[in-house]
C-alpha cells in the first residue's frame, strides 16, 4: 500500500516553479463559488473545453501579481515565455472583443462565456472584431515588442471591465498519470 501511495505521489503533476498566485477574490455574480471561496476564472467556463494559449510546455516568465487597489501597481495577468512567431490560441470559445493596436503593439482580447475576457499582446491579431472564435483555434501571432527580457506573451483575464483575475485559472487540470512501479524506482 505504501509503495503504491509512493508511486501515485510521485505521478502527480509537478507545478511551475514560481510564487504561488495569490487567492482570486470572489467575482460578483454565478462565479461567486460564496464567502472565503477563491473564484477561478474557469468558473464562467464550466464544461466549455479550454486549451493552452501557446503549446505546451508553458514556461512562466512572470507570474500574476494583481494589484492591492485598481489603481495600484501590480502585473495584471501572466508573461509566458515564447519565441517571436509563436502562433496564439484562443483558450475558450467566444467572440473578438478588440483586434488591433494599442500603445503600439498589437493586442488581442477575446470575450468568453459568463463575461470573462482574455487579452494577449503584442499580438498580430488574424482575427476581427466581432468575429466568433473556437476554443483551440489560432487567432493571433506572437511578435516581438514585450514587457520581457525576451520574447513573450502577456496574457490577461478579466471580469467585468476592470476586474483582474488570474489567468493560469483558465487552463485546462492537469491528468494524473499513474506510472509503471519499476519506473518509480520499486523493485
Amino acid at each position: 500500500m505504501t509503495k503504491l501511495l509512493l508511486i501515485l505521489l510521485l505521478a502527480l503533476p509537478r507545478p511551475l516553479p514560481g510564487p504561488p498566485s495569490p487567492a482570486v477574490p470572489a467575482a460578483p455574480g454565478p462565479a461567486s463559488a460564496g464567502p472565503g471561496v477563491p473564484v477561478h476564472g474557469a468558473a464562467g467556463l464550466r464544461g466549455a473545453p479550454r486549451v493552452r494559449p501557446l503549446p505546451a510546455p508553458l514556461s512562466v516568465a512572470r507570474w500574476w501579481d494583481p494589484p492591492p487597489t485598481p489603481y495600484a501597481a501590480g502585473h495584471r495577468g501572466v508573461d509566458l515565455s515564447a519565441p517571436a512567431g509563436a502562433q496564439v490560441r484562443a483558450v475558450g470559445p467566444g467572440r473578438v472583443h478588440y483586434a488591433g493596436r494599442v500603445a503600439g503593439r498589437g493586442v488581442l482580447s477575446l470575450t468568453l462565456p459568463g463575461g470573462l475576457r482574455t487579452t494577449y499582446e503584442p499580438v498580430r491579431p488574424l482575427v476581427a472584431e466581432g468575429e466568433t472564435v473556437a476554443t483551440g483555434q489560432v487567432v493571433a501571432v506572437l511578435t516581438e515588442g514585450s514587457h520581457c527580457p525576451g520574447p513573450c506573451l502577456h496574457w490577461g483575464l478579466l471580469t467585468g471591465e476592470d476586474t483582474y483575475l488570474d489567468p493560469l485559472t483558465l487552463l485546462p487540470p492537469p491528468t494524473p498519470r499513474l506510472l509503471p512501479a519499476a519506473a518509480a524506482g520499486a523493485p
